[in-house]
């Protein structure tokens, strides 16, 4: 069946959503990781070790896994709206109580709720994302969206903290965050539009708008396998965002400033990754920009792994490793997957992806990274994230316009 891409595509609509739906990401983001840069303090002060790092990362991750998995196939079922305002609320006020926490078992309670909240934040966002958007912009749009996270969380958030610290204790910094995710939610429920199967079944590529069962996602041939590369891609980004703090001040010996500024990499590099590469395969396809963001991420994070007390080189280097890894969770997390299945299992097959994922690649993951580190030494979390990028890609093509261009004569 030819897709029909309507010429009058409300443009408006479009871009004042995923403009909103960036900001609720980024918000996320710095929610999420803004507290790496502030482990080396917190352990002084909590009493934490590796082990404890590795706990609070991974409750986090397991709740945000377990609320995509379920929350997605909500949200097909009950509208986007009725998922993203309350979990916007939820994570905002969430993300300033970590402030209070006065111990390991408190900050794990309260970074698991913000997990279930801003896993079920996520999946919904994406395709919303989707929804808004015309066809031929896919690949850019969801990369917008997604590249918020990175830019704020990994980027802007690990300088800011480390400057924050000189004039106000930890503490206050969580409460900051509190007040944008608020006023993000309100625009959120001014503007956003639940989306009818009748016109999402526009983004798919198999035209398909009648209901299925949840389960069904797995039937279709990309959906397992991007399972299988989330394990990956989210391993090697949670265990580098966990642990390499430590790893540079600890292992390499760098000042607390110098390891700010190459953490400043993994949300340069992600914010670049998310934004150029899924933009490029909207023209070249999703199957050929993964397979160069395999090949590039893994001698990028073989070089990282080699090398020594260089800042500058360590930014490149991670910079160039999180441009790919996180061009692939984008195109994972987004196109690949939403435009594999029926319209009305969009959000399911982002969810489960997702959720699979941040179980055992960012839950797991993060706890093996802290006994490794505890146990053997800090310097071997590097070899986990090697392991994690090796997989077998067997995409099936999803891109409008390449699909478009392969079967001119069917249509």
């Amino acid at each position: 069946m030819k897709s029909k891409i309507t010429p009058d595509w409300d443009t408006a609509y479009e871009w004042k959503i995923v403009t909103l739906l960036s900001l609720g990401f980024g918000l996320v983001g710095i929610d999420r990781f803004m507290i790496m840069p502030l482990f080396p303090v917190l352990m002084k002060e909590l009493r934490l070790d590796y082990q404890d790092l590795g706990h609070i990362t991974g409750a986090l991750a397991i709740a945000w896994g377990l609320s995509a998995m379920f929350t997605g196939n909500l949200a097909d079922r009950i509208g986007h709206r009725k998922v993203l305002i309350p979990a916007t609320v939820a994570f905002s006020l969430l993300a300033g109580a970590a402030g209070l926490a006065a111990g390991v078992g408190s900050l794990i309670l309260i970074r698991a709720l913000m997990g279930f909240a801003e896993g079920a934040y996520t999946p919904s966002s994406i395709t919303a994302t989707l929804d808004a958007s015309s066809p031929t912009r896919h690949g850019l749009n969801v990369g917008i969206q997604q590249t918020a996270l990175p830019l704020f969380g990994l980027g802007i958030a690990p300088i800011l903290v480390t400057q924050l610290l000189k004039v106000m204790p930890w503490h206050w910094i969580f409460a900051m965050v509190s007040v944008p995710g608020l006023i993000v939610c309100y625009l959120t429920y001014r503007i956003l539009r639940d989306t009818q199967p009748a016109a999402a079944v526009v983004h798919t590529e198999t035209h398909d708008l009648a209901k299925h069962k949840w389960h069904e996602v797995l039937r279709y041939r990309n959906v397992p396998l991007n399972v299988v590369g989330m394990l990956c891609w989210l391993t090697c980004l949670i265990v580098l965002s966990a642990l390499l703090p430590n790893y540079l001040t600890d292992y390499l010996h760098l000042g607390l400033e110098q390891m700010g500024f190459v953490l400043s990499a993994i949300g340069a590099g992600g914010a670049l990754g998310s934004l150029t590469m899924p933009a490029l395969s909207d023209r070249l396809g999703r199957k050929p920009v993964m397979i160069i963001c395999v090949v590039g991420a893994f001698t990028a994070l073989y070089s990282l792994s080699r090398t020594g007390a260089e800042p500058l080189l360590l930014f490149v280097l991670l910079t160039t490793t999180i441009f790919f890894v996180f061009s692939m969770i984008t195109l994972t997390v987004g196109p690949i997957s939403a435009e594999s299945v029926p319209a009305t299992l969009m959000t399911t097959a982002s969810g489960l992806v997702i959720g699979i994922g941040e179980i055992f690649g960012g839950g797991v993951a993060p706890a093996v990274a802290g006994y490794v580190a505890k146990h053997f030494g800090i310097q071997y979390i590097m070899h986990l994230g090697l392991g994690a990028l090796v997989v077998a890609l067997s995409l099936k093509e999803t891109a409008p316009a390449r699909l478009k261009a392969a079967v001119p004569a069917v249509q």
